[in-house]
């Protein structure tokens, strides 16, 4: 009898026992909600979401009445050669103020070459805005809010910080949808826009699958935190839809300090249209009977073309060059010369180790700033 006590002793303390367990779990599981019952995503929302906005932009355009291809030979005789006409073009996105003074950061493309600029604020205030400057090759615009007003402004993070695997939070307004809030994760890294079809920019992508539509451009995407982490601006669509990207908020606040210091971004440019090598492609290119030149079976920056009269020409780069070097920094693929080129200063000079007819040669070079953007 007594044996029998002791097991249900032994018993009723193992019950307890469990029962603490699973309550203490089911505790810290609460914990992570929040004592209000609301997840981690409404909290980072209400840090983040008074200082979204949306902008409205208005521009005229000039376009033809109809098609003079298309107009009867006998109507032309009657009413003359088709006339063109101004229409206003209405064009909409997202933004997020960066500070107390209302400036606001958002897409180049949705404010570049507007005549008018509306800003709703999460209030439903609407004021007039200013655009202080773009920068077409990152993207990135900043804009003020003309009218002196009390608006929330947002924190920034730091996308250096980032992980694969990290909570990515969007807001924004898409198809016009304010106050729109959707959840993902980041899905990778640094990816290159060239990959994506954009050549003739020059940024490193945050990747997430939380949906972002059109007019989520400019919005920002932001950590568990409720920091913002990166500014939205596009989405993938056909093939593989559903992935979206984000320019990282440290360089988007290196490109708003100049713009608000210059109204505009200076870039450097060599100008040199490159592609990459490696000892893979060197060797199936040599093995061809009808190539022209030997490749050097090693990984570089290869130079396919030099554009007459710019710093590249200027400094006697040619066809067929391989970089393997800028300013003592290896290179193994023309994303790592363009990233050193982007740190280079205007018109000193750029130390280049090539390789020409398998010898190594250094090639002083001094960038200008790309044309069309000065």
């Amino acid at each position: 009898m007594r044996f029998f006590k002791i097991k249900v002793i032994n018993l009723i303390q193992i019950i307890f026992i469990i029962f603490c367990v699973i309550f203490s779990q089911q505790h810290k599981v609460l914990a992570l909600i929040s004592s209000e019952n609301h997840n981690f995503v409404s909290s980072a929302v209400k840090n983040v979401g008074p200082a979204v906005v949306k902008i409205d932009t208005e521009r005229l355009v000039e376009r033809q009445q109809f098609d003079p291809t298309l107009l009867d030979p006998l109507l032309r005789d009657l009413l003359g050669e088709p006339g063109i006409t101004p229409e206003r073009e209405r064009g909409q996105g997202s933004g997020v103020i960066i500070n107390n003074n209302g400036l606001i950061l958002t897409n180049a493309h949705v404010v570049e070459k507007v005549d008018d600029v509306s800003v709703t604020l999460a209030d439903g205030t609407i004021c007039d805005g200013q655009v202080l400057g773009n920068d077409a090759v990152t993207d990135l615009a900043l804009v003020k809010i003309k009218e002196p007003t009390h608006s929330n402004f947002a924190l920034l993070g730091n996308s250096e910080d980032l992980e694969v695997g990290d909570w990515a939070i969007a807001l924004g307004t898409p198809y016009g949808l304010e106050k729109t809030v959707t959840l993902g994760i980041v899905s990778s890294l640094h990816r290159d826009i060239n990959s994506l079809g954009f050549s003739d920019k020059r940024l490193d992508l945050i990747q997430t699958d939380a949906a972002i539509n059109p007019g989520n451009s400019g919005g920002p995407l932001i950590n568990a935190q409720g920091e913002v982490i990166g500014i939205n601006t596009l989405v993938r669509s056909g093939p593989g839809a559903g992935l979206g990207f984000a320019i990282p908020i440290n360089l988007a606040k290196n490109v708003a300090d100049q713009l608000l210091q210059n109204g505009k971004v200076i870039h450097p440019y060599l100008g040199v249209q490159l592609i990459s090598l490696n000892p893979r492609i060197a060797k199936e290119h040599n093995q061809d009977p009808n190539s022209l030149v030997q490749l050097p079976e090693r990984n570089g920056a290869l130079i396919q073309s030099v554009i007459p009269n710019s710093p590249a020409e200027k400094a006697g780069l040619r066809r067929g060059d391989l970089v393997i070097a800028a300013e003592n920094v290896s290179i193994e693929e023309p994303k790592a010369l363009l990233d050193e080129v982007e740190k280079a200063e205007i018109g000193k000079v750029f130390l280049l180790d090539v390789l020409r007819d398998n010898k190594e040669i250094k090639i002083n070079i001094k960038p200008e700033p790309l044309p069309g953007l000065t």
